[in-house]
């Protein structure tokens, strides 16, 4: 009787502890185990992080590291961890969280434009993924990739076509370089192309003198017109003559991008560069800024005018004044010139 007593006694404690260890397997698996105000919070972690990194990078947002180890060790994660941009949700328990770390490297939208030099693509791009500054440089860069694809450094900035795409996190800088190298043939298409052969251009050169465009005007409606002025110099042999190929020229020799120039003095259109449309007839070697689709199309559908010459519209700011011939221009140019004195803008 006594034996009985014990081996119910045994089976009592048995029954209670696998209770109590069912309940603690429950709480750690289906229990909230996240700590913050904020609905959502992301997180990265990197490529070649190994488990306790992860730790490390939870543990603000989480209540208790040992019962998210334990599901994370049970559901095989902690030996596979996977580099990525995770967000997680206020409310989530561990089974929750490790089946987002496992499956859920969320896509990011990567947005660049208007970029100035390769160097800043890659300062740009280096906010949004993985790769660094320099990693991305050398692959925009590469002497191989550039030559596989008729490229060199002053064109290399022509292929990355401005837009949103979606990347995710860990993307590398080959991977990303070779992603939009997709980009740029899925966007010149046979109409494009056709487009740009009617009118004498490569599709390099239309982004070169697209550049030029959106230099010119922030008015995405001026810039046809304000392109079919470079097409009509173009066609007819004259130099471009365009102040902010002459401004690029003064920041390649300064090695200077961050300098300002308002005004173009004539003293620089003296200045030795292959960029300098005053001195040189020839398009420049590359690109002089990142140009905007609306600019690419505008050189493609450039609008058919007469027009020769235009100057900034000091009645109308944003827009220009155009001529067809250089007495109606200069009278135009006298307009903004005394306008520009009056401010006192000397550079």
């Amino acid at each position: 009787m006594y034996i009985k007593k014990i081996i119910l006694a045994i089976a009592i404690l048995g029954l209670i502890g696998a209770g109590i260890f069912s309940y603690y397997i429950y709480n750690s698996i289906f229990t909230s185990n996240i700590k913050m105000e904020d609905s959502e919070k992301v997180v990265y972690i990197p490529t070649g992080a190994t488990f306790q990194s992860v730790l490390d990078t939870l543990d603000p947002y989480i209540k208790d590291k040992e019962s998210f180890r334990l599901v994370a060790e049970k559901k095989g994660y902690a030996s596979k961890v996977r580099p990525g941009r995770y967000t997680i949700e206020k409310g989530m328990n561990n089974n929750d969280l490790v089946n987002r770390l496992r499956v859920g490297n969320n896509p990011i939208k990567v947005i660049f434009n208007n970029q100035e030099r390769l160097e800043d693509l890659a300062g740009r791009i280096s906010q949004q993924i993985e790769a660094d500054s320099i990693e991305l440089l050398k692959a925009f860069k590469n002497p191989d990739f550039l030559a596989e694809n008729d490229l060199d450094q002053n064109t290399a900035l022509g292929m990355y076509i401005p837009n949103q795409y979606e990347f995710y996190w860990n993307t590398s800088a080959e991977e990303f370089q070779q992603r939009m190298k997709k980009e740029y043939d899925r966007f010149w298409t046979t109409e494009k192309l056709e487009k740009a052969e009617q009118i004498g251009l490569t599709p390099s050169e239309v982004i070169t003198i697209a550049s030029i465009v959106q230099k010119e005007t922030a008015k995405v409606d001026e810039r046809p017109r304000v392109a079919g002025v470079y097409m009509n110099r173009f066609k007819n042999g004259w130099k471009l003559d365009a102040d902010p190929t002459v401004i690029y020229a003064i920041k390649r020799k300064t090695q200077n991008f961050d300098t300002i120039i308002k005004r173009v003095l004539y003293k620089d259109l003296k200045i030795d560069s292959p960029y300098n449309t005053y001195k040189y007839s020839t398009l420049p070697p590359g690109p002089i800024w990142m140009p905007d689709i609306s600019s690419i199309n505008a050189v493609l559908n450039y609008e058919d005018h007469d027009y020769f010459y235009f100057v900034a519209n000091v009645e109308n700011f944003g827009y220009h004044k155009f001529a067809k011939n250089l007495a109606q221009h200069n009278r135009n140019k006298q307009e903004y010139v005394r306008w520009i004195n009056k401010q006192g803008i000397r550079r």
